[in-house]
């Protein structure tokens, strides 16, 4: 080590964790702070003694009403001091609440073990963090459905493996993007309807201590876990625990959150190809750079940022997956500093993403003349089966048609491959006395309202019948903090 020099500080500086400090929401970041814990914890405690006192336990009225004056006198310094003493995150705050509220001390946390606040505060806060999630898809969906609608109609080059095929429409091709994010939002809806309290358990969820405090009197726990559920808004609590909730939930969740990872990255990596080719363009600022070394460059950064930060999140499953699956026996340690990461980066992450989806689903760009364009170069070949067709009912021989129908498109391609602007393969297949064709019936058989099908009515029954009840009365309550 180098030694230190007079007046040099050689601590070093904080990270910035970018989730916070680029991406995510001062929402989401706030669901997750060391604060809205700390404050979590203890009215979880204040909740515990309340209906413990009221249950028949003797808690002075005193010790209740110091628990609440001091609420909110959370001093996060003097805690890490006594986690720095103690080595244990819980009974740091339990003795800066004990030192805040002496009256309370000898009561605080009675009966409970430490995942009566890490677990119930913890599904308090995913709770918290998947409704807000919530709205984010919400918001998102509002905007694709909006743009669905606006291009259902607009034909547009379809590709498979690739490769130019069939055309579909602008719409129908975005309404693929909503139908993802529709999944993501059922799913959300699952987890929520889903999630239950722990509860006060005991060490090993077999509430003995709970027992022993009510002198066996088993109704009472029964009583206390459904008001500690129902005055945090929870309808339920696990009906089997060992000393944690099923961390199988994590997994779920984390799973879930992944999926609305892969949904975004869909999106993104096609927003970033359709920009490549011309026809669609993320929204772009008045003062925004492209590029430090080409001024003239529009890069899709927004949607490259979607696909970048969905690459995390979808890593962020396996975490789950491996703590759900070593959990032994009633519970050990090893999944609480995955956790403490996981999870939270998960929801974080997927704020974020949501967040930019929704800016660059609400600003897309349709280049309509370059779709068009685009459309018009590729419909030639697009039509060879009709073209064919159509020379038999005008009395040509099929198998000799196709050869010459084949022979014609591999030339007009070996044209475009060499340069050529145009495809002049209509012109080549008119030429041909053989099929009997003009450039007027072979141009009508191109039309491309005439080619896309039933993709209109498909995107307007599917809005009508699966987005627009979801949405019904939707309307955002948080602000759009889009650091895009």
């Amino acid at each position: 080590m180098l030694p230190r020099k007079p007046g040099l500080n050689l601590r070093p500086t904080r990270y910035p964790h970018p989730l916070i400090d680029r991406y995510a929401s001062p929402e989401m970041a706030d669901v997750f702070s060391p604060h809205r814990q700390a404050l979590s914890w203890r009215d979880l405690w204040i909740a515990l003694a309340e209906v413990e006192a009221d249950l028949g336990v003797a808690i002075p009225d005193g010790a209740l009403e110091q628990m609440r004056t001091v609420r909110d006198d959370v001093d996060l310094d003097q805690i890490a001091i006594l986690e720095g003493r103690l080595r244990h995150d819980v009974m740091a705050h339990v003795h800066h609440f004990g030192e805040q509220a002496p009256l309370a001390r000898p009561f605080i946390h009675l009966a409970a073990t430490s995942c009566f606040v890490s677990d119930n505060a913890g599904l308090i806060q995913l709770r918290d963090a998947l409704e807000l999630l919530r709205e984010r898809l919400e918001a998102a969906a509002a905007e694709l459905a909006g743009f669905c609608r606006r291009w259902a109609g607009t034909p547009t080059l379809g590709y498979t493996h690739w490769q130019a095929a069939q055309p579909t429409t602008v719409g129908k091709r975005a309404a693929m993007w909503l139908q993802d994010l529709l999944l993501d939002l059922r799913a959300v809806d699952g987890l929520l309807a889903d999630m239950k309290f722990r509860g006060a358990r005991g060490t090993t969820g077999t509430e003995a201590s709970f027992v022993k405090l009510f002198d066996g009197d088993t109704d009472k726990v029964d009583t206390l876990n459904a008001r500690l559920a129902e005055r945090f808004g929870f309808t339920d609590t696990w009906p089997i625990v060992g000393q944690t909730y099923p961390r199988k939930y994590d997994h779920r969740i984390l799973s879930t959150l992944a999926g609305i990872g892969a949904s975004a990255a869909r999106f993104g990596q096609d927003v970033r190809i359709l920009q490549s080719f011309g026809e669609i363009e993320e929204p772009f600022g008045g003062d925004q750079v492209g590029s430090s070394a080409m001024p003239y460059k529009r890069n899709p950064m927004r949607s490259e940022r979607v696909c970048s930060l969905a690459r995390h999140l979808c890593t962020l499953e396996l975490d789950g997956a491996w703590t759900a699956s070593v959990q032994g026996l009633e519970r050990t340690l090893d999944d609480s500093a995955v956790r403490r990461i996981a999870l939270s980066e998960a929801f974080l992450t997927a704020d974020a993403i949501l967040l930019i989806l929704r800016n660059v689903a609400a600003g897309l760009v349709v280049h309509e003349a370059v779709i068009a364009r685009r459309l018009r170069s590729a419909l030639p070949f697009l039509v060879v089966e009709d073209a064919l067709i159509a020379g038999v009912r005008r009395g040509g021989d099929r198998q000799e048609l196709h050869e010459r129908i084949q022979r014609h498109a591999m030339e007009a391609r070996a044209r475009l491959d060499d340069g050529a602007e145009d495809n002049d393969f209509f012109a080549r297949v008119a030429a041909d006395d053989a099929f009997d064709l003009t450039m007027a019936d072979l141009e009508s058989l191109a039309d491309p309202s005439s080619l896309i099908g039933r993709a209109a009515e498909q995107v307007e029954t599917f809005l009508t019948a699966e987005v627009d009840p979801w949405l019904e009365g939707f309307e955002p309550t948080t602000g759009d903090d889009l650091r895009v």
